[in-house]
């Protein structure tokens, strides 16, 4: 029982935490960003180290060791985009009357050096893992690259619940890009293969002659897949996800515009219905 239960477990809280962490810092004022992504940074170095070193032994703890060292450096990549340090080439709201390709032309331009950064990362984790004998780090980072790709691109389309108000004010600007929907027809195929894989996961993991530390990484990754699916249901669903960051919000609840002593208008921003 503790083979699964321990796993599910850390993953779980690893997921919340870090998730809370970054809500919180990217909530603080602006002067302090450039500090949270300097010690992101110094996590993330050695992160990469560990993602490489784990990666050749064939132990339980290296598995837990790859396992953290890939969601360390995805949060740097996170980090670094939910700060506004890397975006995109284009900082400014959706132009009015954008539609089809053109609309997703823009979003491109608004997105584009953090998706290619976040690309390159998932090449680094593959080259520093190339051939090893414990690929749990390449599981992780390319299980949370793929159901993050699907998730922008569900909120693109529309949905019912943008977690616009996870954005930072610097980046108050993508909310025009969003679309809001009850739900659009990539949804559904999201969430039958994301359902499909993680069920593939699970029972790769309960296969009685995988090693032990192996066991361990499927049932990590699996449990990220699972978290990412109900990430998603809560993007159609009629609540939000919000009150289990509850603490992550609390460095927004003073939040002005730089400069201005008032709270940022919602009314500045539209949002595409």
């Amino acid at each position: 029982m503790s083979t699964i239960l321990a796993p599910v477990l850390f993953a779980l809280l690893l997921w919340w935490f870090s998730t809370g962490l970054i809500l919180y810092l990217d909530g603080l004022p602006e002067r302090t960003y450039r500090w949270s992504l300097f010690g992101a940074t110094l996590v993330a170095l050695p992160a990469l180290w560990g993602i490489a070193a784990f990666s050749q032994q064939e132990t339980l703890f290296a598995t837990y060791g790859a396992f953290s060292c890939a969601l360390l450096f995805w949060g740097w990549v996170e980090m670094s985009f939910l700060l506004g340090f890397i975006t995109g080439s284009r900082r400014t709201a959706l132009p009015p009357g954008a539609r089809g390709w053109r609309r997703f032309g823009y979003a491109w331009q608004a997105l584009s050096h953090h998706e290619l950064t976040l690309f390159a990362a998932l090449l680094a984790v593959m080259a520093l893992t190339w051939g090893a004998s414990n690929p749990v780090a390449l599981w992780t980072f390319s299980a949370l690259w793929l159901m993050r790709l699907s998730t922008k691109l569900n909120i693109f389309l529309g949905v019912r619940n943008l977690s616009e108000n996870w954005l930072p004010l610097r980046l108050r600007y993508l909310e025009s890009y969003f679309k809001r929907r009850p739900m659009n027809w990539l949804f559904p195929f999201s969430i039958t293969a994301a359902t499909a894989a993680t069920f593939l996961v699970f029972r790769a993991a309960l296969a009685p002659d995988v090693p032990e530390h192996l066991t361990a990484g499927l049932f990590l990754v699996g449990t990220l897949l699972a978290l990412g699916i109900i990430e998603h249901w809560f993007l159609v669903l009629p609540v939000t996800i919000d009150a289990l960051f509850r603490w992550g919000f609390r460095s927004r609840q003073q939040e002005e515009l730089p400069g201005s002593g008032q709270s940022p208008d919602p009314g500045q921003v539209k949002i595409r219905s």
